[in-house]
């Protein structure tokens, strides 16, 4: 069985909203859970909720103890995300991301090195798309809406500028030869995206995190490594 390091955000860690228990909970079938039990691929689960890149490259140099030869890195998530709260009391102020894009994008770069430094093979993975709708009215509860979409100009928006973080990804890919894995594109091509968001549309619901797990499989069988 193929052995992968996964260092990433709550999508990586199957964190998704728990609409029963009015929180956000691990899923009982996260993508992980569901190729480990089909015996195709074992994640070794590095991700963690709210992690950015800065974040992740810390935790993978502080880590020894790692048994895989390949490393997924997925993030973009909360890099990318802003203080709406701030954003709801003034709408014409002028706002930072948590990780600014250029920042970011350096960030994977330093990560994709100190992969290969020890020997192990990076993997770079494109964030799932936004729900747009669904993510406006989600991080606006309890807010002015108004506002947020103000600042906004349409609510398509925030979709766009996480999209710049997922084209980031790409851009590193390239300049370093990485292998990418277009997880975005997966959900895209899905006639019925919506019905794979949990609430927040976000983090990927059971039947996204089933997709998730599909596109890996076909992904890594095309990788031509060994699942055996």
């Amino acid at each position: 069985m193929l052995k992968v390091a996964l260092w990433g955000d709550s999508i990586g860690r199957g964190v998704a909203f728990d609409i029963s228990r009015g929180r956000y909970a691990v899923l009982r079938d996260y993508f992980g859970r569901i190729l480990e039990r089909e015996g195709s691929i074992d994640i070794e689960n590095r991700a963690r909720f709210g992690a950015t890149a800065e974040e992740g490259l810390a935790d993978f140099e502080a880590t020894s103890d790692i048994s895989a030869s390949v490393v997924a890195i997925e993030y973009g998530g909360n890099d990318c995300n802003m203080p709406w709260a701030d954003i709801a009391n003034n709408p014409e102020g002028i706002y930072s991301p948590k990780v600014e894009l250029s920042q970011f994008e350096k960030t994977l770069s330093d990560f994709v090195s100190a992969v290969r430094e020890r020997g192990l093979r990076p993997l770079l993975v494109t964030p799932p798309p936004l729900h747009a709708p669904r993510f406006f009215e989600w991080i606006s509860t309890g807010l002015n809406k108004a506002n947020i979409l103000e600042f906004l100009g349409d609510i398509d928006n925030v979709y766009r500028w996480q999209e710049r973080y997922a084209l980031a990804v790409h851009r590193v890919a390239r300049t370093l030869s990485t292998t990418l894995f277009d997880l975005r594109d997966a959900f895209l091509a899905q006639r019925d995206m919506p019905s794979l968001y949990s609430p927040d549309g976000m983090h990927p619901n059971e039947k996204g995190h089933q997709l998730i797990a599909d596109a890996a499989l076909r992904f890594f069988s095309s990788w031509k490594l060994n699942l055996a």
